[in-house]
């Protein structure tokens, strides 16, 4: 594989591939030093139009601890900002020896263009294309899901997982209605009407219209965020009607499975979407998915970058090993 633009990308064995080789990665947490010389000499570039924290860092953190050199490039401040194209910023970016583009867009489709056109000889990584996908982000969920629910092997066989908000405009729904499905994953989808997307009957999951319904059937919960931003129209009445119709707080918490554990992707929307308590308690997994992130990005880039083209580093000897 040379791109990871869709979660759609990965077959079964893949997706299991790369949660195996994050969590080997998972180790370098506990060193004093937590670099890797894996990909000294290759040069990533994270290619960012729209603004992201957790996204960015967390990719930025992945590459340095495989000792590639990072450039960062907003939009903001750069030729973007003056009307330079995205062609015209690809071919500066293979000019100047870009090994992978991490790029993040508010257009649909942009990924899929930039690795597709021609104009970059490097590997391309989707980190969100405007409501469309987020690869790495469905990745680092499922391998949260399976640390936590599933002993930390294999595939999610037999997981029942509730993705709860904002489906219209949620590219982190699609991709993890995609990857989850391919691990094996049961897959229920929860929101208003108006907030699922056109065709969402054709997605390999359910869909539902009352949380309550779902609450006692699943392992895994995902909040998602109402995504204000990108909304030009009315999609329900209130926020406090929303919150109290799909927002998940103490009392619905204690209807879950005891094992069950709850996700969002961040950022949160604390009263609304997930309450404080929620947040907060033991149930919740928001942290370890920050932390899952560098670690599956770091497998995202060794597995696309570590041993390809003409300066192959031979990464075999620098690969932590399993406990």
């Amino acid at each position: 594989m040379r791109h990871l633009l869709s979660a759609a990308d990965l077959g079964h064995d893949e997706a299991v591939m790369v949660m195996d080789t994050a969590s080997q990665f998972g180790s370098i947490a506990d060193r004093t030093v937590k670099k890797l010389p894996t990909l000294r000499g290759r040069t990533v570039v994270n290619l960012f139009y729209e603004d992201s924290t957790r996204t960015r860092i967390s990719f930025e953190l992945a590459a340095k601890r495989l000792s590639a050199d990072v450039i960062n490039f907003a939009a903001k401040g750069s030729s973007v900002a003056k009307g330079e194209s995205l062609k015209d910023t690809a071919l500066t970016l293979e000019a100047m020896g870009a090994d992978a583009v991490v790029i993040r867009h508010g257009s649909s489709g942009a990924p899929h263009r930039l690795a597709h056109a021609g104009w970059i000889s490097g590997s391309v990584i989707n980190a969100g294309d405007g409501t469309h996908e987020h690869p790495t982000q469905a990745l680092l969920d499922a391998y949260t899901m399976r640390k936590a629910l599933c002993g930390g092997k294999g595939d999610l066989a037999g997981l029942r997982v509730a993705i709860v908000g904002d489906i219209l405009h949620s590219r982190v729904a699609r991709s993890n209605v995609l990857l989850l499905r391919t691990l094996g994953a049961d897959v229920t989808l929860v929101a208003p009407p108006t907030l699922l997307p056109h065709g969402v009957q054709a997605w390999p999951c359910r869909t539902s219209m009352h949380l309550d319904d779902v609450l006692g059937e699943v392992d895994a919960i995902m909040m998602l965020r109402v995504q204000s931003e990108r909304m030009q129209d009315s999609y329900f009445p209130t926020a406090h009607e929303y919150s109290q119709r799909y927002g998940l707080d103490a009392s619905r918490l204690a209807r879950l499975a005891d094992r069950a554990i709850v996700l969002h992707p961040g950022p949160m929307n604390r009263g609304m979407e997930i309450s404080a308590v929620v947040a907060d308690s033991g149930r919740a997994v928001m942290v370890d998915q920050v932390t899952n992130g560098v670690i599956v990005r770091m497998a995202v880039l060794y597995l696309l970058l570590g041993a390809r083209g003409p300066r192959d580093v031979r990464p075999d000897a620098d690969m932590p090993v399993s406990a």
